[in-house]
This record gives C-alpha cells, structure tokens and sequence, in this order.
C-alpha cells in the first residue's frame, strides 16, 4: 500500500510526536508513504473565505503533486482533510474553475485531472488496510485501558464533503479502530463536539469552555485517555486542558494521544518511543 503524504503544518512544527509514531509503525504494516515535500500549507479553515481562488490554487496543486506520483493523497490533520476535499470538490464540479487553476499550475508543469483521492488516516487504517488485519498485528493488546474517542469535527462535517464517511451525530469508526487494537471504549457526550481550536483567537473563553466540557466528560466516564485523529483537537484538548477545565471549576489531568499513538501502542512500541511523554498533559 502506497500514498502520497500530505505533511500538516502542525505535525511539522507542534505535533511532532503524531509523526514519530507514524513513521515508526507504518513499515510494520506493510504501508509506504511518500512526502509531498513540495506541499503548501492548506490554508487551514480561513483562506478560502479569504481568497477563495488561492485556496483552490494552493490545494489544486497540493493534490496535482500526488497525482504526479499517481498515487492517492492521505493526510493525518482533519483540517487538512477538509480543505483538500473542499478544493477537490470544487475543482470537480466546477470545470471554468478547474480550468483556471490548471492555467496557473502549467507554468510548474503540474496538471490537476482530479484522479487522486483524499483520505484521512483513519479511514485508510479502518478500509483500506482492514480491523481484522489490523487486529492480527496487535502484540500489546490495550485491554487495560479505557479510551474516550474524540473525533473532532473537520472529520465529521460537513457530511456530504466527507462522502458519508461518518454518520456525524453517531460516528463509529475511531471506536471500531479502539477495539481493533484491543482498547475499551468509554461512551460519552463529546466524542462528536467542537474542541474549540479555531474560534481561540476570536472567542478564547467560549473555546476553552468547549475543550473544558470534553476533558470532563471523559474524566466522569472513567476514561484513561482521550484519542483523538486530529492534531488541533490534541491542542486544544491537552495545551489548554488547565484553563478548559477552570471554567468548569474541577481539577485533574487526562492524558490526550494522537491517533498514530495509539496504533504504536498496540504494535508494541514504548511510550517514549511514541513521544507520549512530550504532552503538556502526561
């Protein structure tokens, strides 16, 4: 299993633990990815109302790059995730569009056809590598541990840009993925809210609020851990878990972990291999 590897501005500078553990464990499953080392950022959730013809530029050529490779893009930052599929849907439905763009990437000698899939990581673990093979591979069985799933919402909506992935009021594939490893799944109420991440620069008491009322659901629901498939979620979550959980006027920790973490720890590797310790929340 080959894809192109979209590398998220975050993984690179603030999340470099989620790419340690990727890059540790993807070879034990036989999967190789290849970094668009000539990749742009994505432009998060605000170009596009920003300078909706960039964003279409920048992503349309993100996508070209993996199309180069003939290969199909993943991504591990639900962000990212939803700006690409956004700038693919358009660029698909919209050929004046497509058009346009493809003008401005001739001149790096890039062409966006439209050929390669955006996927999340997530969905590549859960479909196209498969649970059961997935399962087959677990030495370090994390029956012990209870795991809230946080799925956050750029995975989840909107719904018709995702494909449908995921019923977005009752998602179910993190918590598949959980059990696969030999995880218990903790039901609680925030597995599908808002971390709050991207109102922080606006409305910074509303979004700690929202981060606050996930970390103590999770810590009422006797959770071990929350894990969460992305890596602004695992800010907002971990970075800002002492002022989200001071709006709710309770005390405690409750560690977050990556996605890639959780795989790792289920292959076998060691916490410090993982970079768990690097949490603000450990």
């Amino acid at each position: 299993m080959k894809y192109a590897y979209y590398l998220s501005c975050i993984n690179e500078s603030l999340s470099k633990e989620a790419e340690y553990s990727l890059n540790i464990w993807t070879k034990d499953l036989g999967i190789e990815l290849v970094p668009l080392e000539e990749g742009t950022c994505c432009g998060g959730s605000n170009l596009d109302f920003v300078n909706p013809d960039q964003f279409l530029a920048i992503n349309g050529r993100n996508i070209a790059l993996a199309e180069k490779l003939g290969l199909d893009m993943i991504t591990s930052c639900n962000t990212c995730l939803l700006g690409l599929r956004h700038a693919k849907h358009i660029l698909d439905t919209q050929p004046e569009k497509k058009e346009m763009i493809n003008a401005v990437l001739k001149e790096e000698g890039l062409e966006y056809t439209g050929k390669s899939e955006v996927k999340h990581l997530l969905w590549v673990l859960v479909d196209d590598y498969g649970l059961d093979k997935l399962a087959a591979k677990v030495t370090n069985p994390l029956t012990d541990l209870k795991f809230a799933p946080f799925y956050g919402c750029h995975i989840l909506r909107p719904s018709p840009l995702m494909g449908g992935y995921d019923n977005p009021n009752n998602p179910h594939t993190l918590e598949d993925l959980i059990r696969a490893l030999g995880g218990n799944v903790v039901e609680y109420n925030s597995k599908n809210k808002c971390c709050g991440f991207h109102t922080l620069i606006v409305a910074e008491q509303e979004s700690v609020k929202l981060s606050g009322d996930a970390v103590v659901d999770a810590i009422d629901a006797k959770a071990d851990y929350i894990v969460t498939p992305c890596p602004l979620c695992h800010m907002s979550l971990d970075a800002y878990q002492k002022d989200g959980l001071s709006t709710k006027n309770r005390q405690g920790k409750m560690p977050i972990i990556h996605l890639p973490q959780i795989v790792g720890m289920a292959l076998g590797y060691t916490e410090k291999q993982l970079g768990i310790d690097k949490h603000v929340v450990v």
